[in-house]
């Protein structure tokens, strides 16, 4: 099978193009397609320069020159490539956590050899990029990868005619039966490279459980590297045997998974699993209007890297096959964990994890699945199961805002309608299909447009 297309192509076509350039170096977790993502964008360049620092050769070439310039020439000389043509070729250091040497060299690229292209990308590199003291700030772009989206599972799966009908607002009803039949596969397997490549060459999810646990297990075995000494590693591996059934609690770091952990051990330990982005801590807010502050005495949820493996683990595949409406998977959990795995992957240059909304009273709370700022509100969005059904806690977010405007996620039809809270409130409600997850913002603001257009 060929190169699966990813949308990060364009940041970094802008990036090539850019007259600011700096170096990039490429976040995200293992196995998500970063050196593959790299290796197809090279084919923008006359030139390409590969080197992987877990191979001995490539980081001797660091220890051995220490000044750029001559550093420069060794690299071009070694690998065979012509240094006058220096501005037209790209150079990748892989796996550059392995050095500090490389992360600090960085800054002299920018500063020195500007006219070379430098990327580089690396396994745990968030850990290391902690441990530099002379890390090059203000020297550096970042780009974060993910796992693939939806609109990415579907470009794999040679689905363009879909694509171009998804990107026309509002989504028309003939679309949307075929869409929600491939948002249900997507959901099942989830956004893996090698899985989704797997499944395009063979359209049997029954092969993949071998690739499912090779994945898994490699996260699992990565723990001592996410872990700061013995202890901390045990408490890893608890936490990563133990996770995924906390998919539809918020959770308590004190006795986490019905260990005797202490809430400052767990803590710790979840916040290594997330700066590795495998599996991230997501806070709520309990802001109504913009800027939103995230409340961290709050008890966050759990969000994994890839809703595919999630199900793996789970054993759950098999079921969610059976299942027309997946809205009810993992009592509800799995499509808001999904939404919010499509938001994450829209990042870019910067990265901000999206919130849900709280408010805690002693007999009377509420929760929404997420929320979005557009302009100067802050827009309510509840992921529910099939067209009717309380809407209580959306409705208390309403009473509270500055604004009439609701989103709620589900498994039915594009509309939106006027509603009224059980305080009396007026307010409009758009009903998205949750397979728009990547096109939420874009709705939207298509939304609130459409409403209050006489």
């Amino acid at each position: 099978m060929k190169y699966i297309d990813r949308h990060k192509i364009e940041a970094l076509k802008k990036w090539k193009s850019s007259n600011s350039r700096k170096p990039l170096i490429l976040r995200g977790a293992r196995q998500v397609g970063k050196t593959t993502l790299i290796k197809n964008f090279a084919k923008n360049y006359v030139q390409f320069i590969y080197l992987n620092l877990e191979k001995k050769q490539d980081l001797q070439l660091f220890k051995a020159y220490t000044e750029i310039n001559e550093f420069v020439d060794a690299i071009f000389l070694s690998k065979n490539k012509d240094i006058k043509k220096i501005d037209k070729t790209l150079l990748f250091i892989d796996e550059i956590q392995e050095s500090t040497e490389a992360i600090s060299m960085l800054r002299y690229f920018y500063e020195d050899v500007s006219t070379l292209h430098v990327i580089a990308a690396g396994s745990l590199l968030e850990h290391s990029l902690g441990k530099i003291k002379s890390f090059p700030v203000g020297r550096v772009q970042f780009l974060y990868l993910f796992p693939l989206n939806f609109q990415e599972f579907l470009l794999a799966n040679q689905q363009g005619a879909l694509i171009n009908r998804l990107n026309s607002v509002p989504v028309d009803q003939v679309t949307h039966k075929i869409a929600l039949n491939w948002f249900h596969k997507y959901a099942i397997i989830g956004g893996m490279p090698e899985i989704v490549k797997m499944y395009v060459a063979e359209h049997r999810i029954s092969i993949l459980k071998s690739t499912y646990e090779s994945i898994w297990a490699t996260y699992k075995n990565d723990v001592e590297k996410y872990a700061k000494n013995a202890s901390e590693s045990k408490i890893i591996k608890h936490i990563m045997n133990v996770a995924t059934s906390y998919l539809d609690e918020r959770v308590t770091f004190q006795n986490f998974g019905k260990s005797n952990y202490k809430s400052r051990e767990v803590s710790e330990a979840f916040r290594n699993l997330d700066e590795a982005k495998v599996i991230q801590l997501i806070y709520p807010t309990t802001n109504v209007t913009p800027p939103v502050q995230t409340d961290f005495a709050k008890k966050p949820r759990l969000q994994f890297l890839d809703t595919g493996i999630v199900n793996y683990s789970m054993q759950i595949q098999a079921q969610l096959l059976k299942l027309e409406d997946l809205s009810d998977a993992c009592r509800g959990a799995l499509i808001p964990h999904l939404i919010t795995q499509e938001l994450i992957s829209k990042e870019d240059i910067s990265y901000a994890k999206p919130n849900f909304w709280v408010r805690e009273k002693r007999q009377s709370s509420a929760e929404v699945d997420l929320v979005r700022v557009f302009e100067e509100f802050l827009i309510p969005v509840k992921i529910k199961s099939g067209a009717k059904g309380t809407l209580r806690s959306l409705h208390q977010f309403i009473d509270q805002a500055n604004h009439p405007y609701a989103v709620r996620m589900y498994g039915g039809k594009f509309s939106i309608e006027n509603s009224v809270t059980r305080n009396g409130k007026n307010f409009y409600l758009m009903n998205l299909p949750y397979y728009l997850g990547t096109y939420l913002d874009r709705y939207i603001a298509y939304f609130i447009n459409e409403v209050n257009t006489p």
